[in-house]
């Protein structure tokens, strides 16, 4: 690239992109591929707990359940 008269001559070579246009397609493909590496590797999604497992008492009123309660005034 040469300089003539305060502007710059982009005739010589060149495949029809500017370099600047050029590194942001190749940023922007990075960025995609970046985002859709781990969807594509993720393979089906499988529940972590059974059916019994869901239905089954959760809550225990153990003994900091209780302090709480009483300091709370509930």
């Amino acid at each position: 690239m040469s300089v003539k008269n305060g502007q710059a001559d982009d005739t010589a070579g060149g495949s029809g992109l500017e370099r600047r246009d050029f590194l942001r397609a190749l940023g922007s493909t990075a960025a995609g591929a970046a985002v859709a590496a781990p969807l594509l590797a993720a393979g089906p999604a499988q529940a972590k707990e059974t059916g019994a497992e869901r239905t089954k008492a959760r809550y225990r009123e153990t003994e900091h359940v209780k302090a709480y309660y009483r300091t709370n005034r509930y």
